[in-house]
């Protein structure tokens, strides 16, 4: 079985582009956090930070336990992309690539001569050298896996980290993955994790020696099967996966944990949704609300159906509607906003179906709102997301809430992501990929901020020191002046 796959993962991109761009951070301990608070958690930390125990979803107050000298950078989407888009074209000296699969990973495919192990072993040194001779590197450096498939070659970049080379022949299999944990191979999370437990595998050896239909067994279904296949060195097909819902969330910056700001974020998010809704030419039957408190594990929790729409006005309605009842709750004084701010808040829409497979209404209204949408689309995505708005957003846009946020799993389009306010060189407006990963660093703020309420004495320990919340930066490091085309906070 031939070499056919090259992959290339770049390693704690954020905070390694952080040390790119501030020379003298090299060598340093630093944390990327999505706002600088002490009760959010880190989303990446360099490979000097991950010495001393912090690693993505580590608190703040924690991280600064763990290493008092570390170095907190607020995340900069935009900056991120933009370096994505110089070492794509840095890999693309060396070989084409495929599709980046995240901000931070591309696979290269092998052809021909390419698959013999000496010349896929010449090519990523080749990638390598690019990376120092265009002066990426030491800051940045990447992890280059080669194999049989996909799978393997991903697998096998994770396995020499920072800065490795593995290459796994059929000869090195399955012997070779012996000594990876179940958690270190690609899409073993913890609830597969805990069902190989349960069908009696616990190492990798029982995992690759396993039968076909056990893992079938274990996984519940065939996807069982196309990893007992992928194992193998087997290239499968991608799956064709119909969206089943689209949305964004955002974690509140302590100015906006009222009522009032909640709602202007909710707003934002939703008019955001429902422009890359008819972006991507769906219409939505259903729509999803989710507030959480500090201090509350009761949520706010709206969902709704409706006939397929796609329309901006009508679906802020529907909102304005249901948060109504919130306002309500504060005058009859059944919620007590100071004690119980908002901390968290998500729209989703769901029940989604392709423009065309059904028939829409003809009212007149709906014909007026559906015109207003498209109106908006074309103005903001010409001069740039938000030029125009609704008044409802008003205070989000003011405090620069929700912009946009870059994830591993994919690279935003900044003609729907990114406001004008934020907007840099237009040529970082044209690149698509879009956020797989956006959830998983909102349940890790909430997990931190949930962490937080826990340890009240640590938190003042730590915020009482020369570093704490609230707009702070350490004083032994200076903030660079912020490069245009930058964003604000992750959330």
């Amino acid at each position: 079985m031939t070499l056919r796959c090259l992959f290339v993962d770049f390693n704690s991109y954020f905070a390694s582009v952080e040390q790119y761009d501030e020379p003298a951070l090299l060598g340093r301990p630093v944390a990327v956090v999505p706002v600088m608070s002490a009760t959010t958690c880190a989303i990446a930390a360099s490979y000097e930070a991950k010495a001393f125990g912090v690693k993505t979803g580590t608190p703040v107050w924690e991280a600064l336990e763990l290493c008092p000298d570390i170095v907190l950078r607020e995340a900069r989407p935009a900056r991120y992309i933009a370096m994505h888009h110089r070492l794509m074209a840095a890999i693309e000296e060396c070989i084409p690539h495929g599709k980046a699969e995240s901000i931070d990973e591309v696979p290269c495919w092998l052809i021909g001569r390419e698959r013999e192990r000496a010349n896929a072993e010449t090519i990523a040194q080749r990638i390598k050298q690019r990376l120092v001779d265009e002066g990426f590197s030491p800051a940045i450096r990447c992890s280059i896996g080669v194999a049989p498939n996909r799978f393997l070659a991903k697998t096998a970049s994770d396995m020499r980290k920072p800065d490795g080379l593995t290459v796994l022949e059929e000869v090195d299999l399955p012997s070779a993955l012996h000594s990876l944990t179940l958690r270190e191979f690609c899409g073993i999370g913890p609830s597969v994790e805990q069902r190989l437990l349960r069908a009696g595998i616990h190492t990798s050896e029982q995992l690759c020696a396993a039968s076909r239909s056990q893992l079938r067994a274990a996984w519940g279904s065939i996807e069982g099967e196309r990893y007992w296949l992928q194992l193998r060195g087997h290239e499968l097909p991608g799956r064709t996966e119909r969206r089943a819902s689209l949305g964004h969330s955002h974690v509140l910056g302590p100015e906006l944990r009222t009522f009032e700001g909640a709602r202007a974020v909710l707003f934002k998010l939703l008019a955001k949704a429902a422009m890359r809704l008819r972006h991507e030419r769906y219409l939505a039957g259903g729509l999803s609300i989710r507030i959480r408190f500090v201090g509350m594990e009761n949520r706010f929790e709206r969902d709704l159906t409706f006939a397929p729409l796609d329309d901006t006005p009508t679906l802020l309605r529907l909102l304005g509607e249901e948060l109504a009842s919130l306002e309500t709750a504060i005058e009859r004084k059944r919620w007590n906003v100071k004690r119980h701010p908002p901390l968290s808040v998500a729209v989703t829409l769901t029940q989604l179906e392709p423009v065309g497979s059904i028939t829409q209404e003809l009212m007149a209204t709906r014909g007026r709102a559906k015109a207003i949408s498209a109106t908006l689309d074309s103005i903001n995505r010409r001069y740039g997301n938000n030029t125009l708005y609704f008044g409802a957003m008003q205070e989000a846009l003011e405090q620069d809430a929700a912009p946009m946020r870059i994830p591993f799993a994919t690279i935003p389009e900044a003609g729907l992501e990114e406001d004008v306010a934020a907007r840099g060189k237009p040529a970082d407006s044209a690149e698509e990929l879009w956020l797989e990963r956006e959830r998983q660093f909102k349940v890790l703020a909430e997990e931190a901020h949930r962490k937080a309420r826990e340890q009240p004495e640590r938190i003042k320990a730590v915020t009482a020191k020369p570093f704490g919340a609230g707009g702070w930066t350490r004083g032994t490091s200076k903030e660079p002046p912020a490069a245009p085309g930058t964003t604000g906070s992750l959330f």
